[in-house]
């Protein structure tokens, strides 16, 4: 439900905060290397446990444990989270917010046992991303989630509404999303609009992709006119892993990097790269000007979100569910998009962010409009068996070259 922004010069403050520079929270989801793919591979199994949630205390617990990555909530020059505080305030739940996710992987390597097992993980909600969500749900690592105790579930924008891994949002729902799509140095190179524009001779040598299957391939595949949302065939995949492999190979991709791809940009060993929405908002803002310019590929590009999940042993449910409705709030989730620079799936909050800040509201980045979000897809749920091939194939090019 919308309620009117309020004029407080904190609000103001931590805009101004949100545009400084800071460590961008998605470019710690790649460069995990090897190991971290076959702690993947190795932990995809059959089918789910028949595992029974645990028994709700919230109406006796006023406490909840909350897990996320770094830099991902609006802070004050205190490092405090205004938005929590205020949530605090307002509920009489005392919030432990945990910076307890470095990476997708690494997570569930740590969690997982538990999770088999039915137990408490320490976190009562945790954000991970689409594929990793998919997993938690195949597995029966999730608690069904009550919408009477969401009724702002309803300010969910409608092309988050339906994903493969989770039809009908019945166990998560997301925190932030953003785009995988082209950047371009706009003082070096001309104007890079397409995939197919990256392999352009001018380039040879100066383009950059990420570490990120999902994204990469994502992207290529599009490229190839195939629909990434929808029951796509491995031939599909191996067509456009074909077409990396033989940009790797043949030099035209210099680097498939995880967290150092801005680096590259920055220094100018490459002038364009497939890469992540949010860090170039953040390269830009550093620069003082658009040095680089970040479009969505003309065939389309990815989009991808981070999640909010109940594990199936938090014994605080309801907690977690009165929580992420806070956070879907237009105005505070408007507060929270314009510290982290990542897209909210609140609808509305765009029209609160213009109260706070109206140009950062017409960041199509952060506050995308309805013909922006159609020319992106979301990469669809993998199977265990496709996830173990398809991720062990696109390692193999990144240990050849």
């Amino acid at each position: 439900m919308h309620r009117p922004l309020p004029d407080d010069p904190m609000i103001r403050s931590l805009i101004a905060q949100a545009k400084r520079a800071r460590l961008s929270r998605r470019t710690m989801l790649a460069g995990t290397g090897a190991g971290a793919t076959a702690l993947a591979l190795a932990a995809c199994s059959a089918g789910p446990e028949e595992l029974r949630p645990a028994e709700d205390q919230s109406d006796t617990d006023k406490t909840l444990n909350w897990a996320n990555w770094p830099f991902y909530i609006d802070e004050d020059d205190e490092g405090n989270y205004p938005t929590l505080e205020r949530f605090q305030e307002e509920t009489g739940i005392e919030v432990n917010y945990l910076i307890d996710v470095d990476d997708n992987n690494s997570y569930f390597a740590k969690v997982r046992d538990q999770l088999a097992l039915g137990q408490d993980i320490g976190a009562d909600t945790v954000c991970l991303t689409d594929w990793m969500v998919g997993r938690f749900i195949n597995l029966g690592y999730t608690q069904e989630l009550d919408k009477a105790n969401i009724p702002n579930a309803e300010n969910l924008v409608e092309g988050l509404r339906n994903p493969s891994f989770d039809p009908g949002r019945a166990r998560s729902l997301p925190w932030q999303s953003g785009f995988a799509g082209i950047a371009y140095n706009t003082e070096k190179t001309g104007e890079v609009r397409s995939v197919s524009d990256l392999w352009r001779p001018d380039l040879a040598g100066r383009v950059g992709v990420l570490s990120e299957m999902r994204d990469t391939i994502g992207v290529i595949m599009i490229e190839n006119g195939v629909d990434i949302s929808s029951d796509f065939s491995a031939e599909d995949f191996t067509a456009a892993l074909d077409i990396f492999r033989e940009k790797v190979e043949s030099g035209q991709i210099r680097n498939v990097r995880g967290n150092a791809y801005t680096e590259d940009l920055v220094n100018e060993d490459t002038l364009a790269a497939i890469c992540w929405s949010g860090d170039i908002t953040l390269l830009n803002y550093e620069a003082g000007y658009e040095k680089w310019k970040f479009v969505i590929p003309e065939a389309g590009g990815t989009l991808w979100s981070d999640n909010f999940l109940i594990p199936i042993g938090s014994p605080r449910k309801k907690n977690a569910e009165t929580l992420i409705n806070f956070y879907y709030q237009p105005d505070v989730a408007a507060e929270v998009a314009a510290w982290v620079n990542y897209i909210t799936p609140v609808e509305g909050a765009y029209e609160a962010a213009i109260e706070i800040d109206p140009e950062l509201a017409e960041n199509q980045l952060i506050f995308p409009n309805a013909e922006t979000l159609s020319k992106v897809k979301i990469f669809r749920g993998l199977s265990a068996q496709e996830e173990n091939e398809f991720q062990s194939a696109f390692q193999s090019v990144l240990l050849g070259s």
